[in-house]
Parts: structure tokens; sequence; C-alpha cells
């Protein structure tokens, strides 16, 4: 089936329940806020209480950052105007100033899967050939910035807690993104400082920062797995489609229903590139309803962790390949 069809089909799954997101919303923000006031407690007791209630509670943060997603598709309500200032509040939580993310994250639908279009809502990614092109200290570079390590250790630390900090890619396209920005930024300093002020320095070291970390470490891995497997696809601007990319440069990270639950299923991301106004919570109805879309691209938890040593795409064989296999090519 073409992609063109499956637009069709899907248009069917588009309309968000008000009953149903106001439920989603509410188990979510509700144990959060109850969880992190338990790991606050706890620290009369133990500290690593404390972070082992933190840490759980990054589940339901990645969850908010899920519903904040959705607000900015504009399909977790009806009215735009109801996502997008339930965007923002979430935004505080997450660390994430809405309006700027928003921008920065069409970019990523608009462009996914080009070449010829990199650099804006992705990871880096080199072609063999240009991988090769580079200078030592260029190929250097780049191993560092691919290490499993460097991405999924300080990259989110450097996505959630600075980049964000600042309306990047976004400086000179008007006022509404600096906004964005240094209002978030203002709601999230003040809500630190009272925790500071009440708690003291242990709540943010030992209730804040894990719960942040952890979360933002899941959320670059998600981002990751979601279009850097083998067999997803780039094309260069002549031959590049936005349909066939969401189709077939997208994984379907095929999770056990907990972890499904907590990402609000933005596993199933090759529906979701296809067709982002359907609410996260009724992608699970997509792929019970077309068995071929649950097959297609998908990823196991176990093939997921191989993904990790994939670094870049090789134009001729049309796949993503780790450093080691492309030198044995090129020997």
């Amino acid at each position: 089936m073409r992609p063109t069809d499956w637009t069709r089909i899907l248009a069917a799954y588009r309309a968000p329940i008000l009953s149903r997101s106001l439920f989603e919303l509410t188990v979510t923000l509700v144990p959060f806020l109850a969880i992190w006031a338990l790991a606050w407690a706890a620290l009369s007791i133990s500290a690593w209480l404390a972070v082992a209630l933190a840490l759980v509670n990054a589940g339901f943060l990645v969850r908010l950052f899920m519903i904040q997603h959705d607000c900015g598709h504009g399909s977790f309500f009806k009215d735009r105007r109801w996502n997008d200032w339930l965007g923002r509040v979430l935004g505080v939580l997450t660390l994430t100033p809405y309006d700027v993310w928003r921008k920065n994250h069409s970019v990523h639908h608009a462009t996914t899967g080009n070449l010829d279009r990199r650099g804006t809502g992705d990871l880096p990614t080199l072609t063999v050939r240009e991988y090769r092109e580079k200078s030592w200290i260029g190929r250097a570079l780049y191993r560092v910035v691919r290490n499993p390590v460097f991405l999924f250790g300080l990259v989110p630390f450097y996505m959630f807690f600075l980049q964000n900090r600042l309306p990047v890619g976004q400086m000179r396209s008007g006022w509404l993104y600096w906004r964005s920005a240094m209002a978030t930024n203002a709601a999230v300093a003040a809500i630190l400082g009272v925790i500071l002020w009440l708690g003291g320095w242990q709540v943010l070291a030992f209730v804040f920062l894990p719960t942040m970390l952890l979360a933002a470490a899941t959320g670059v891995w998600f981002f990751y797995v979601q279009h850097q497997f083998e067999e997803t696809v780039w094309e260069r601007e002549a031959d590049w489609n936005v349909l066939e990319a969401a189709l077939n440069g997208s994984s379907h990270y095929d999770l056990p229903g907990v972890l499904r639950w907590i990402t609000g299923n933005i596993g199933v991301h090759h529906v979701h590139h296809m067709a982002s106004r359907i609410p996260f919570y009724r992608l699970s109805e997509v792929i019970r309803d077309h068995d071929t879309l649950a097959q297609s691209k998908r990823v196991t938890l176990l093939e997921s962790f191989r993904c990790a040593r994939l670094h870049l795409w090789d134009e001729s064989r049309r796949k993503l390949v780790s450093f080691s296999d492309a030198a044995r090519r090129a020997a």
C-alpha cells in the first residue's frame, strides 16, 4: 500500500477525545506531583530512598513530555489554544520552552530522512563518503559525538539544561521564541528558588536532578532509536518524499506494555510521522487495526540496543552501518 493511501486511512483516528485526554493528563500529572512530594519527604529518612523515588518519577516526566509533544502537534485537544497553553505549562516541568520546541520539531517532521536538509531537530549523521572526506580531527570529533556515553550521557544534559535556555535556531525568527524561552526560564528559576528556599540543596540534588537527568536521557534514546536503525531511509532532495520518509524512515519501536504507557506510544513512530495529528492514546488502535503497520520497520527492545553501534549512512548499500563495518568495506 502506498503512503498516500495510509494518509487517507489514518485520518479516521485523528479526532482527540476530550474525556480521554483529561484522563491521560490526570493519571500522569497527579502521580508525578505526588511522587515528587513523597521523594522530598523521604529525604528525612534516606537520601537513597529519595533518589529511588525520583528515578521512578522520571517515567511520569517522560509521559508529561509526550503530552506536551501532542500539544505541539495540536492533537491533544481540538482547540489549538488549549493545546498551546497546556504545552507551555508542561514545558516548565520538562525544562523545554514550548514555542521554540514546537517550531524546531515541525522542521524535524518536514525534513526527516532528507540528506540535504539535515541539522534541525535531528542527531548528527554523516554519510560514509562525508566521513572519509573529513580531516582526522573532524573524524575524531564525529566519533566522540556518536559515542553512546556522549550521546546518552552528556547530550541530554546539554539539550535540556543549556540549549533549551535560549531559542537556539530561532534567534532571528521573532519575539515569540525569545518570549517562550525567557518565560520558561523565569518560571523554572522561580520554582527552583522556592525549592531551594524550602528544602535546601538536598532536594535539588537528590530529587530534582535524578528525575530530570534520567528523563532527558530516556528522551534522547527514544529519539535516537526512532530514526537511527539499520533499515531506515535517507534520500537526497531530488528523490525525497515526506510520506515515504515517514513510513520507511521511522521505526516501530515495539516495547513491553509498561514502557509503551510511559512513552505515550511514541514508539509507533512511523504512524506518528505519517499522521502527527493522531493523539498518542489512539496510536495503539492503529496498530491493532492494521497488522501491516504493526510489522513495518519493527524494532524490539533487545534489537534496539544494537542501534547504538550504528554511526554512518551508507548511500550505496542504503543502510546505517558502524565505523568498523565501513572500514572493512573500504579495505
